[in-house]
Formats: C-alpha cells, sequence, structure tokens
C-alpha cells in the first residue's frame, strides 16, 4: 500500500478516534488499519498514536502531522472533485435538511425535478423542524427560518417568511376582534413547544417603535400544521410563519388579524452551508435551483 492511502488511514483513526469504527468506515479489518498504520510511523520514525485498550490519542508528533495531513487530503479530494466538474458532469452526495412544514408542502416536486435532472448527484434529504448543527450532523446544506446566528457560515437568502397572526372566522365572530397586541392576552393562543423562549409575541408598530406580549393558551405543539389545523376548528389564534397558513388565508378557512403589525425580528428562508474556498459544482447548482425554486412561492 502507498503512503498516501496509509495517510488516509491514519486520518480517518483520527477522526473516528477508533481502530475499529476507522475500520468500518473504510470497508476493511481493523487489523489491516492498525498494520498500516504502523508502517506509516515506520516509515517517519516517529510514534504518531498513544494507544490503550479504551483510547487512540495523538502524540505531539501526530497532531502536528495529522493537521498538516487532513488538510493535504482534502485538497487533493477537492483537486480531483474539480477534474470530474470540469467534464462539466456534477456528481457526489448532497445530505440535506429542510422544515418539514415548508418544504413537504412547496419544495418537493422542484427537488425531485432536480433528483431527475442530475442522477449522479446523490440526495440525502431530511423533512426535520429541529434546529440541526450542520457541522456534528454532518450536512451539506441547511434550509433554515430565521436570522444566521453562527458567523462562520455562509447564508443566502432564498425567501421572506412572514409569521401571521391567525385565526379562524367563526372564532373571531364569538371571541371579538383583535386590534392591537395587547388583545392577545384575552385569547386562546396556540403555542409551538419546541420553542425554549417564553411564550410571547414580539413585534415591530406601523409607527417604527416595537413591544411584546405575553401569550397564554391551552393548545401545544411541535407541528406548524397541527397548530394551524386547531387554528381551524376554532381552539385559538395562531401565530405561524407564512407557508403552515398561506393556503387556509386564499381558501377564507383562516384570517389573518393585527396585519399593521410585524412579527420582530424579521425572518427569511436561507440556506446555510460551510464556507470553502472551492464550492462543489453540485452544492451550487442545488442552492441555484432553491432559489429559483423560492422566487414563485405564493408570498413572494
Amino acid at each position: 500500500m502507498d503512503n498516501l492511502s496509509r495517510v488516509g488511514i491514519f486520518v480517518a483513526v483520527v477522526k473516528n478516534e477508533s481502530f475499529v469504527s476507522a475500520a468500518r468506515d473504510l470497508g476493511i479489518t481493523s487489523s489491516a488499519v492498525s498494520k498500516q498504520v504502523q508502517n506509516l510511523e515506520h516509515d517517519l520514525e516517529v510514534k504518531l498514536l498513544n494507544r490503550t485498550t479504551r483510547k487512540v490519542s495523538l502524540t505531539e508528533e501526530g497532531a502536528l502531522f495529522f493537521e498538516r495531513a487532513s488538510r493535504a487530503l482534502e485538497d487533493i479530494e477537492e483537486a480531483t472533485e474539480q477534474i470530474h466538474e470540469l467534464k462539466a458532469c456534477p456528481r457526489g452526495s448532497l445530505k440535506i435538511s429542510m422544515p418539514h412544514g415548508l418544504s413537504a408542502h412547496y419544495l418537493k416536486k422542484d427537488i425531485a425535478a432536480f433528483a431527475r435532472q442530475y442522477p449522479d448527484i446523490h440526495l440525502d434529504i431530511s423533512f426535520d423542524d429541529r434546529f440541526v448543527d450542520i457541522v456534528s450532523d454532518g450536512f451539506d446544506i441547511v434550509v433554515r427560518i430565521g436570522s444566521l446566528q453562527d458567523s462562520s457560515l455562509i447564508a443566502r437568502r432564498l425567501a421572506s417568511c412572514p409569521i401571521t397572526v391567525c385565526a379562524s372566522p367563526e372564532y373571531l365572530e364569538s371571541h371579538g376582534k383583535l386590534e392591537a397586541p395587547e388583545d392577545l392576552v384575552e385569547h386562546n393562543m396556540l403555542a409551538y413547544n419546541r420553542n425554549t423562549r417564553l411564550h410571547e409575541w414580539r413585534y415591530k408598530c406601523p409607527d417604527g417603535k416595537y413591544g411584546q406580549v405575553s401569550l397564554n393558551g391551552t393548545f401545544k405543539s411541535d407541528n406548524g400544521q397541527m397548530l394551524s389545523e386547531a387554528a381551524i376548528h376554532g381552539i385559538g389564534v395562531a401565530i405561524l410563519p407564512i407557508f403552515y397558513v398561506a393556503d387556509h388565508l386564499k381558501t377564507g378557512a383562516l384570517k389573518q388579524v393585527l396585519t399593521d403589525y410585524t412579527a420582530s425580528p424579521q425572518r427569511d428562508i436561507q440556506a446555510v452551508f460551510m464556507p470553502n474556498r472551492y464550492l462543489s459544482t453540485r452544492l451550487r447548482l442545488f442552492v441555484d435551483h432553491l432559489t429559483e425554486i423560492c422566487k414563485n412561492l405564493p408570498w413572494e
């Protein structure tokens, strides 16, 4: 086995912190992994790893070698990918996380069309409303609602995402009109229970001033579609992203209220990904595709 392959095995052991896990990822036996790391140490005439029955750790020399070697392997991988893409044949995998309500209703058909257009790009798509960690969860791109908190990431704005206060016409008729945010205190406010903040609404007034009001309610869910359905059935007032209620507002099943006030801070739909000296063609194509899809969202 050549030295470059041995370096790759060494890097895999360090990243996995285990010979067994590295062997599983590489598709070879753990004894073969151990042997190739030993051969690399022999060639370098230095000990790279401290080994115990439970843990593998880097020596000082190993840490130095890992930092430079892993960077070199990334450069080689990027160079190889560039060569492939110079042949105008984007390929490889993309692991994607997207919010369920938005994606299942408005994006799924166009994403399927993308997969059909680029059969050599292998998509692994998760529809999930939880806030995923793009790095530790291993995603290439995450679609998020809100503002970018991590300055080490790159975000491209895809569309606006107005937050809508709405209720069924029957509920409003029986419980009275809502003319100001303070009126929400007297209403049964449907709550999204994955929100770790207080149950409150922060808003911007028509005159540019900001305010907030504490909310109370008897109905909670971790799913926006459930909350919109509860609002349609007259259980209470919902404050939801527009993609959950746009169709219901159009049919009249829900009615928007407090239209002179806007949620604060403003929220957008964003594609978030890691910065890189070289943005892969497959990732660029997918982000461009999402951008075009979102131009046609009904509230844009």
